[in-house]
C-alpha cells in the first residue's frame, strides 16, 4: 500500500493525515500556494462551528469546482449537504459561496480536470488522469463534485462569522497564527466527528 492511500486507509484520514491536513489548510486560507490550492470552511452538521479543510480546486469552462477525493462518506461532503451547500473559500481572503452538486452525468470533465491538478488524489480515485472522458463517466457515481458559486446577499454564513484575515506582509502568517488557526479547526473537526450517526 502506497503512502497516500495510508494515510486515508479506509477513505479515512488517520492521524498524521488530520494532522498534515490543519496546517496545510492553514496555509491555504493564507494564500501561501498557488490559487487552485484552497481551504474550504463548512459549518459541522453537529456542532454547527467551522471547520477547515484543503482542498483543490478545479476549473472547466469558467466555472470552479471542488471534488470529493475520497468519496461521498466524509465529513465536508456530508457537512456542505447539511448546510445546504453554504460555505466559504478561503484564500488570502474570505469568500462566502453556494456549493451546488453536480450531477453524476456533468462530472466527468470536472473529474479529468480535476486530476490532472491533484496529483495526491490519483491514489484514491478509480481512474488514470490520462483515461478517456468515458472512464471518467463511469467513475462519476461514487465522487461527489460541488460547482463553487458566488453566495447571494443575506445567504447564511457557515458555521457563525470566523473570519481569516489576510497575511499580513510579504511573509505571511507568523507561526503563531497559523497553529492558532490549525488548532482551532482541529478542535471543531473532533468535535463534529464526534457527534457522527
Amino acid at each position: 500500500m502506497g503512502l497516500k492511500r495510508w494515510f486515508y486507509r479506509g477513505g479515512r484520514p488517520n492521524g498524521a493525515a488530520r494532522a498534515i491536513d490543519r496546517w496545510t489548510a492553514a496555509l491555504y486560507a493564507r494564500g501561501v500556494a498557488p490559487d487552485h490550492l484552497v481551504a474550504l470552511e463548512v459549518a459541522g452538521r453537529r456542532t454547527g462551528r467551522a471547520v477547515t479543510v484543503p482542498l483543490v480546486m478545479a476549473a472547466v469552462d469558467g466555472g470552479r469546482y471542488l471534488v470529493s477525493m475520497l468519496g461521498e462518506d466524509v465529513n465536508w461532503v456530508r457537512n456542505v449537504r447539511a448546510a445546504g451547500g453554504a460555505a466559504a473559500i478561503l484564500h488570502g481572503r474570505r469568500e462566502r459561496v453556494r456549493l451546488e452538486e453536480v450531477p453524476v452525468g456533468e462530472r466527468a470533465p470536472v473529474l479529468r480536470a480535476y486530476l490532472r491538478r491533484a496529483r495526491n488524489a490519483r491514489a484514491h480515485l478509480p481512474v488514470r488522469a490520462d483515461a478517456p472522458l468515458a472512464e471518467f463517466a463511469r467513475a462519476a457515481r461514487a465522487v461527489p463534485v460541488f460547482r463553487v458559486l458566488r453566495a447571494a446577499e443575506g445567504e447564511a454564513e457557515p458555521g457563525g462569522t470566523r473570519t481569516v484575515a489576510p497575511a499580513e506582509g510579504p511573509g505571511g502568517a507568523g507561526r503563531a497564527d497559523l497553529a492558532d488557526l490549525a488548532g482551532r479547526a482541529d478542535r471543531a473537526d473532533r468535535a463534529d466527528r464526534a457527534g457522527r450517526p
